[in-house]
């Protein structure tokens, strides 16, 4: 293989230009040409391609989003759009794709390794919802945004006695919630894998009145409900006045971490040695500190689970 080709799709993530980076300067390490290719699926059928040298990926380990940018594309699903993209890499001469994202951009990967063309996939998502890997790009910097946010917020509930509801991002997974959440030291964390009994969490904010506890901070994955209407059911059963504060896209920006920087690099480093080696249709994560690989098929077989012990832990906790 001379010519590989690089790009992110789906929800940006903290962390995705770190792994473009290390994408690019391994494969040019072991002289191969790398093209980027810009807006995800979308640039690719349009052919919005370009070749990348190394100063093309200078100082961008320390930028959040993604200087490829990405879109999300539903022609692409379409057998007549993979079609294109194939056109338009094998009008460059790539030979190879490594794509960045989440569930989605992995499908898409899988159809062009079933058409024949060779794809690995790096899971690039907040939410840490990708089978395969203990950690996602940009779940850590995502969690370190929340967390901060839960703080200062903190710092206004205790202030004015009030309850707070934090609605943060995870339409099917709860991890930012119950992560961020435990750190925080949030009294009620509720998650889509579990749900919660709305007497259970009226029954934690009266306890913590009983001991003179004048605050309280429940972290809300969206995938459960909208903060909004969670605080009218908590007002209404407990006359308290409540406040909601939906973090939104923030939790996707910023400087990624270091712990983001580094996995990133790994598996964008190890996604090109998989290519060199002839492997296809492959998904690069990391298990116990360890670069590991999954099919995508095996990726797709194996549900998302919380770490339900966790959150047993963070409801003994904020008794």
């Amino acid at each position: 293989m001379k010519t590989i080709g690089v790009l992110t799709s789906g929800g940006d993530s903290p962390g995705m230009n770190a792994a473009v980076r290390a994408v690019v300067r391994k494969a040019i390490y072991h002289n191969l040409n790398v093209y980027g290719i810009y807006q995800g699926y979308a640039g690719l059928m349009a052919g919005n391609i370009k070749k990348l040298e190394l100063g093309s990926v200078g100082d961008i380990i320390h930028r959040g989003g993604t200087v490829l940018y990405t879109a999300r594309s539903e022609e692409f699903k379409t057998l007549e759009g993979q079609q294109k993209g194939i056109e338009q890499l094998k009008k460059h001469g790539i030979e190879g794709l490594v794509v960045i994202g989440g569930d989605g951009s992995y499908r898409g990967a899988q159809k062009l390794t079933e058409h024949g063309f060779p794809c690995i996939g790096l899971p690039g998502t907040i939410d840490n919802d990708i089978a395969g890997t203990d950690y996602t790009i940009g779940f850590n910097t995502a969690l370190h945004t929340v967390i901060d946010a839960i703080d200062k917020i903190r710092d206004t509930a205790t202030s004015h006695e009030r309850t707070f509801i934090i609605e943060v991002m995870g339409r099917h997974a709860g991890d930012i919630a119950l992560w961020a959440g435990l750190a925080g030291g949030a009294e009620t964390i509720i998650i889509p894998e579990i749900g919660f009994k709305l007497e259970d969490v009226v029954g934690r904010i009266k306890s913590g009145q009983k001991r003179g506890k004048k605050h309280t901070i429940i972290v809300l994955a969206e995938g459960v409900s909208s903060g909004v209407d969670f605080a009218k059911l908590i007002e209404r059963e407990t006359q308290l006045e409540t406040r909601v504060s939906v973090l939104g896209h923030i939790q996707r920006g910023g400087t990624p971490t270091a712990f983001d920087r580094v996995l990133s690099s790994r598996l964008g480093g190890r996604a090109v040695e998989l290519l060199m080696d002839g492997k296809a249709g492959r998904a690069v994560g990391m298990e116990k500190n360890q670069i590991v690989d999954y099919s995508f098929d095996e990726v797709f077989s194996m549900p998302h689970k919380i770490d339900e012990s966790m959150y047993r832990l963070s409801q003994e906790l904020s008794i």
